[in-house]
């Protein structure tokens, strides 16, 4: 069993990140998805992240 962690700065990085490694052959048991936001003065700052579970 195998671990693949992404981080993005936005939801599309993550997706298009995630997709281009599904591509490869992987036997996926799970995925993991979250959302952090973070606040530095007035800037909101997200953080998109996945983990996939493989073999």
């Amino acid at each position: 069993m195998k671990v693949k962690l992404f981080d993005e700065e936005c939801e599309r990085d993550l997706e298009n990140s995630v997709n281009e490694f599904l591509l490869k052959d992987v036997d996926v048991i799970d995925i993991k998805y979250q959302v952090a936001v973070g606040i530095n003065g007035e800037e909101q700052i997200y953080c998109f992240s996945a983990m996939i579970i493989y073999h």
